[in-house]
């Protein structure tokens, strides 16, 4: 079936569908001299990687990079190299046959013998990790005098791999070239196995030197921790006998921690998600390499579990500590905004009662003044009743002006109080 027939795909499904064939192992047959450099690298130096990498194909007229692509194996000639563009790292791992005869009489060369000098001391980043890595066959150099050459005879860690088709040696140890050193001896494996063997040996190396970046960040981060218990210490011993008036102030202290607090867990946080992400990795490359002891020898699993764990325990320990931290600053912090509220919610009532008294007292002096404003406007009325009674008597006006200001008074009284009943009943029912 054609592929027009079928329905729209995703644009991203090609590239995630050949994320399982990303990196393949080098195929590797001993002898062979590898040298591993891990460049730490932030986004800016992740791509000056690949124009570093480019100007030196350029100068070996070879095709260039892609500009998307994150993984390359190129043979130079007198090297072989492999260069990968990872998250926060780039690796470059440098490939040069190796002599087999006098190595048991002469310590052997690293691969980065054959790369240019100029162009390997300009890599981008920071180096992370730097191991010469010497793979040879286990029938010729089986009994060759390996410890007192490459390796440091008291921190030597050796051990079966692959099932026991082979032997690896190392001994953890940054030497006098700044490097770490490993040395493989290969048995009947084809050559893809092997790739994939060694490949999982630089990963160990790699992942170990990552994971442990958490480790100084954990280190500092306890003693910022430390500090910020006590001052949560304190806070809470402060809280307990706290008067109304030191409240507000206790309140931004306690904000000002949890601002301390939230901060060191955002700027560390994704460091120690990222060792622990590592670990695991270390973790798991170990058991590809199905290792098994070696003449009562420390194997890489142990070594490992040994001096790798107490790092890993102390970031996890870390982490555990910031957690808990935040939750009891945010804890106090809920409790005393809390209890400021309850005090100025009794502190609202009071006022409102206050001001439901004032209102009271108010509302009864205005009515003493509604009555003194009944009588003097009636009073007046009254008084120009009693005038238009005298004019009126000329004209024939039965009663007599103290007679008809005597039956005015109920009549005007009870008129005013009546208006100025219904003006408030008006003002009230606009008001609402």
């Amino acid at each position: 079936m054609a592929l027009t027939s079928f329905p729209a795909q995703h644009p991203q499904r090609a590239q995630l569908h050949n994320e399982v064939h990303a990196r393949p192992p080098e195929a590797l047959t001993a002898p062979v001299a590898i040298t591993h450099i891990v460049m730490w690298a932030d986004a800016a130096e992740r791509e000056a990687s690949r124009a570093h990498l480019t100007q030196l194909l350029r100068d070996q007229h070879l095709p260039l990079p892609g500009a998307d692509s994150t993984h390359l194996r190129v043979d130079l000639g007198p090297f072989r190299l492999r260069w990968e563009l990872h998250t926060e790292f780039v690796s470059w791992t440098f490939m040069a046959p190796l002599a087999a005869d006098g190595f048991g009489q002469r310590e052997p060369q690293g691969a980065i013998e054959a790369v240019p000098r100029e162009w390997l001391a300009g890599l981008p980043g920071q180096c992370l990790c730097s191991l010469h890595l010497w793979l040879l066959p286990m029938q010729k150099f089986g009994d060759v005098a390996l410890v007192p050459q490459v390796l440091r005879e008291d921190s030597l860690v050796a051990c079966t791999v692959a099932d026991g088709h082979g032997e690896v040696f190392t001994d953890f140890a940054l030497h006098a070239d700044g490097c770490s050193r490993m040395v493989l001896l290969a048995g009947a494996m084809t050559p893809r196995r092997l790739g994939r063997l060694v490949q999982r040996l630089l990963e160990i190396e790699t992942y170990r030197m990552a994971a442990l970046l958490g480790l100084p960040a954990a280190r500092e981060a306890a003693t910022v921790l430390a500090s910020a218990e006590r001052e949560l210490a304190a806070l809470a011993n402060a809280i307990r006998s706290a008067d109304r008036d030191s409240e507000p102030v206790l309140l931004d202290r306690l904000t000002r921690l949890a601002g301390q607090v939230e901060s060191q867990y955002a700027a560390t946080h994704s460091r120690f998600s990222a060792s622990s992400a590592y670990f695991e990795l270390v973790d798991t490359r170990i058991r590809d390499i199905a290792e098994s002891r070696l003449a009562g020898m420390q194997t890489i699993g142990e070594f490992m579990d040994r001096r790798l764990s107490p790092a890993r325990s102390t970031c996890a320990w870390v982490v555990r500590r910031q957690d808990g931290l935040s939750q009891r600053v945010s804890r106090m912090s809920n409790l005393l905004r809390t209890r400021v509220e309850i005090e100025q919610q009794q502190s609202s009532q009071a006022l409102l009662a206050a001001m439901n008294q004032r209102q009271d007292l108010q509302l009864k002096l205005q009515s003493t003044v509604e009555g003194l404003s009944v009588a003097a406007i009636t009073y007046y009325i009254v008084g120009l009743v009693s005038y238009l009674a005298k004019g009126a008597q000329k004209i024939g006006w039965p009663l007599s002006p103290e007679s008809t200001a005597a039956v005015a008074i109920p009549l005007v009284a009870g008129s005013v109080w009546w208006s100025l009943r219904r003006l408030h009943q008006r003002m009230f029912r606009n008001r609402h």
